[in-house]
């Protein structure tokens, strides 16, 4: 034990108190941070689904080695913003922190999840401070607030689908804005002080904040109008009515408000009074009345336009910066808005003015009916969810007069207490209730969908404000008893809104899950189940895909995707065809209906319509790679290679980031013998998609060709740690057989035919290793299997008599090459070399008749065929034909012009013959 000091006598030693109040505050953040956590934890074990794929893993701003500044110029989907095709979403922060994701965690969900679930914990912890500041008076309303923001299940598309970050994050930069800004402001317009300055730091930060929510999603600029209005409504009321303040103001005024009517006439007129006649002591009371109402009057409106001017100085600058910014971001659209088609919105669409009032009317409704009772929730909501309300007949009607019924309740509610600081809960709730969702709904512009739950998290924050006013207002009114079943009541929302929370988390598990619970929802909706059909085809299960398709186009006839997509699965071209003029008779413009149908021509050789089609393609779709790649080697295939030269760097002027384009356009410049502006396209390829094997193992054989082999083979490797596949084995393996590596070259084919055992041109190669690794009993034994279940293989008889001629047995040699010529290939080259390897067999066996025959049979199959026209001149040089040998050779020659075993045997035959001259 430690020894204690003695305590020195007349000192107070300190204690450190805790009050009860902070612990419970903390306590509470503890418990909301807990319930987001258990509610979204089984979120983390999600993969990246449905719009998480192209905003993230297809998204080429999000990738490692793209450029920062292309985020800052491109939509959210990485597409230029002035682009005709843009979402013109333009959400840069938002992207930022993927890239920032993938740059600390990689592409594992993991990661990005644990984010999401972060951000939700922060927003609902900061909603409950605000509540605290801002809104309720009762602590404990702030905390039910938080509570059901915590657990609502209309959030789980926003914080379990990671492309729903925008709209969190906007959700926290939104609080935190609304904060500063009545930080900055509020402030100045207590109760001890006037509002004649603002912190200016707090109302920058507020403008830099709000800026920041507008920059990860368009709704954060909401936030302004809220604060203006929270401003004027609230905050420019208080001095108003606060007996202190209006003290303050009177002073300020001249005295007139506070000052009584006696003391103003003893202090101006005390000499006057009892000289004063009784009229004229009366009729001077009464012009001191009127005067006395003149100064009130007058200070009244100047205490009045005291607290207003600065307001109306921050409202004016509050409204040219929101100006500012949103023309800044619509000269960044290029001064154009998004084009959206007929299954995006429907009722954007309908020529009628009726229609559209109506359906979008109704829409609120269904929206706030998804706030109340959050039963059915699905991630798409468009073609045929929602049926257009297209009369006044219709029984939806009703929901939408409702609710409009609720909201001027609402409104009136907060003009009759604007006057009763206490009852702000109601305005605050409105507020934040109604502006994060207006651009959303159709009345100033249209949107791409008709319903969408993530759009809904930033609005809830208000649903849960006036949800906990209203308990609040209940239990001040029912008793003791009354409060105990509202506690019961509340707790059992609570865990109701939480099972379902848990229970929809697990529909954004998979995209499976995900796409199977859209069917289970909405099972009349024709894009879910063209969804999941995409999801069924990708996947390799084309029966269900078709069914799918199917279903899609007996909900929606007019869905061209689905007809072209069908196209892609039927087996049969003249049934594809009719798809995909089905879809462009829908939609002309699809371009990859137009793509495919080119494709499909030009496999038939109608190759003059056929580029037509890829023209149009690349014209309604200039950002569609594949169709650059299939026009250019369409004129590659009619030997246009200028054209086609032309075509590839188009594409890659306007898709740079494509990494199938560039390894394509590598490809194409080997065949024209560009070898080394080949490789640099490669190594784009591979550096804009590390995974891209296809490139690095044609940068390895472009390498091989080369005689690089050490980076060929680095090349290979580096392919094979992306994937195990047959295409990356076998030419490592001949890598490794022609440098005489056998016994890599085995364990690399080896593997290769456990993953292709029905593969016969690995078997060979394998066989041709232990051939010339001397291994030719396995060679023999490997070669005779692969001919008795293919009797046709004549490489395999090739292989078999060079086992044969290896080991001295020469006519079996021979017969293998007879019973390869017996199968008469049909490549005029092919049976050339089987000649003239017979010639050779035959030669070794001091057959030199029947070998010049065999080779004379090569060089008619193959006259350029050098190798065995010298053959020929040795065989009648051994025999003394020597004019005849000349003349073989010099044939050869012709063939060959560097050839020094020709030259010597020339020169031998030049000294034969002068030997025999001289000797003549």
């Amino acid at each position: 034990m430690t020894a204690r000091g003695p305590r020195e006598k007349g000192r107070p030693q300190p204690r450190v108190t805790v009050r009860p109040e902070a612990v419970w505050a903390a306590g509470r953040y503890v418990v909301l941070t807990a319930l987001c956590v258990l509610c979204y934890s089984s979120s983390l074990r999600g993969e990246l689904v449905h719009d998480d794929v192209w905003a993230i893993l297809n998204n080429p701003d999000t990738r490692p080695g793209s450029r920062l500044g292309n985020i800052f110029s491109n939509d959210f989907w990485g597409k230029r913003m002035a682009d005709n095709t843009s979402h013109k979403s333009y959400r840069p922060l938002c992207i930022l922190t993927f890239k920032l994701n993938i740059l600390l965690g990689g592409t594992t969900p993991l990661y990005f999840h644990m984010v999401n679930v972060c951000l939700h914990c922060a927003v609902t912890g900061l909603l409950m401070h605000m509540c605290k500041c801002c809104v309720f008076e009762d602590s404990r309303s702030a905390f039910i607030t938080a509570l059901l923001f915590a657990v609502h299940p209309v959030h789980t598309e926003a914080v379990s689908g990671v492309v729903g970050r925008a709209d969190v994050l906007a959700c926290l930069l939104f609080l935190l804005t609304f904060l500063s800004y009545v930080r900055g402001v509020g402030v100045s317009v207590s109760e001890d002080s006037l509002p004649c300055t603002v912190s200016f730091s707090s109302l920058l930060l507020s403008l830099v904040l709000g800026t920041c929510a507008m920059l990860v999603k368009e709704t954060g600029v909401t936030v302004f109008g809220v604060c203006v209005l929270y401003d004027a409504l609230v905050l420019c009321r208080r001095p108003l009515i606060k007996k202190k303040s209006l003290a303050k103001l009177d002073s300020v005024a001249g005295g007139h408000l506070s000052r009584p009517v006696g003391v103003r006439r003893k202090m101006g007129e005390r000499g006057e009074v009892g000289r004063k006649s009784g009229r004229r002591e009366a009729g001077g009371e009464e012009r001191k009345r009127e005067i006395t109402a003149v100064h009130l009057c007058s200070s009244r409106l100047s205490s009045l336009l005291y607290i207003c001017c600065p307001f109306i100085k921050r409202a004016c600058l509050i409204s040219g910066y929101v100006v500012v910014i949103m023309s800044v971001r619509l000269w960044l659209m290029g001064g154009s808005m998004p084009l959206f088609s007929e299954q995006d919105n429907p009722a954007s669409f309908s020529p009628h003015l009726l229609t559209r009032t109506l359906t979008y009317s109704y829409l609120l409704s269904f929206n706030a009916w998804l706030l109340l009772a959050p039963i059915v929730l699905c991630y798409d909501w468009q073609v045929g969810s929602i049926p257009l309300v297209e009369s006044l007949s219709d029984f939806r009607n009703v929901a939408t007069m409702l609710l409009a019924i609720v909201m001027v309740a609402l409104f009136l509610h907060c003009i009759f207490s604007l006057q009763r600081q206490e009852n702000r809960e109601v305005l605050l709730g409105m507020l934040f209730l109604v502006f994060p969702f207006i651009p959303a709904s159709n009345l100033f512009f249209r949107v791409g969908f008709v319903v969408a739950e993530r759009v809904l998290y930033m609005p809830s924050m208000g649903y849960c404000i006036l949800v906990a006013h209203g308990l609040g207002r209940m239990c001040s009114v029912v008793g003791r008893w009354g409060t105990t079943v509202l506690s019961v009541s509340i707790l059992l929302l609570l865990l109701l809104f939480s099972w379902k929370t848990v229970q929809q988390n697990h529909v954004w598990l998979s995209r499976e899950a995900l796409f199977r619970s859209g069917i289970q929802t909405l099972p009349h909706n024709a894009k879910v189940h063209y969804n999941y059909a995409n999801f069924l085809k990708d996947t390799g299960r084309q029966e269900e895909a078709i069914h799918h398709y199917t279903t899609a186009l007996r909900l929606y006839p007019r869905h061209a995707s689905a007809m072209n997509n069908l196209g892609t699965l039927t087996p049969y071209p003249e049934e594809a065809e009719r798809y995909y003029r089905k879809a462009l008779d829908t939609n002309p413009q699809h371009n990859r209906a137009l793509f495919n149908l080119g494709n499909l021509l030009k496999s038939k050789g109608k190759e003059k319509e056929a580029e037509a089609l890829l023209v149009d393609s690349i014209r309604f779709g200039p950002h569609f790679a594949d169709a650059y790649s299939s026009l250019a080697s369409l004129y590659a295939e009619q030997r246009r290679f200028p054209e086609a030269n032309d075509i590839y760097r188009k594409g890659i002027e306007n898709c740079p980031d494509n990494s199938d384009l560039h390894n394509n356009y590598g490809v194409f410049l080997v065949d024209t013998g560009e070898g080394e502006q080949a490789a640099a396209h490669y190594q784009r390829a591979v550096r804009l998609k590390p995974a891209h094997y296809v490139a690095m193992v044609n940068l390895g054989r472009l390498l091989r060709s080369s005689n690089d082999n050490k980076a060929a083979e680095s090349w290979y490797k580096r392919a094979l740690q992306v994937t195990r596949k047959v295409d990356i084995l076998t030419p490592l393996g001949a890598l490794y057989y022609n440098t005489g590596r056998y016994e890599e070259a085995l364990q690399v084919y080896r593997e290769a035919a456990a993953l292709q055992p029905d593969n016969t041109d690995i078997w060979l190669a394998l066989a041709q290793v232990l051939a010339m690794a001397s291994r030719t009993t396995e060679a023999e034994k490997m070669t005779l299997d692969i001919i008795s279940r293919e009797g046709s293989c004549i490489e395999c008889y090739r292989l078999l008599s060079a086992i044969y001629s290896k080991r001295g047995n020469f006519t079996e040699a021979l017969d293998a090459l007879d019973r390869a010529l017996q199968h008469n290939p049909s490549d005029l080259t092919v049976r050339a070399e089987l000649y003239f390897s017979k010639g050779n067999q035959l030669r070794e066996m001091n057959q030199l008749d029947q070998a010049f025959e065999s080779y004379k049979k090569t060089v008619e199959l193959k006259p350029d065929q050098s190798q065995a026209w010298m053959n020929m001149g040795g065989i009648q040089h051994m025999k003394g034909d020597y004019a005849a040998a000349r003349m073989y050779y010099q044939r050869a020659l012709l063939l060959s012009p560097s050839s020094k075993l020709l030259k010597e045997n020339l020169a031998k035959l030049d000294r034969l013959e002068r030997k025999l001259t001289l000797g003549a």
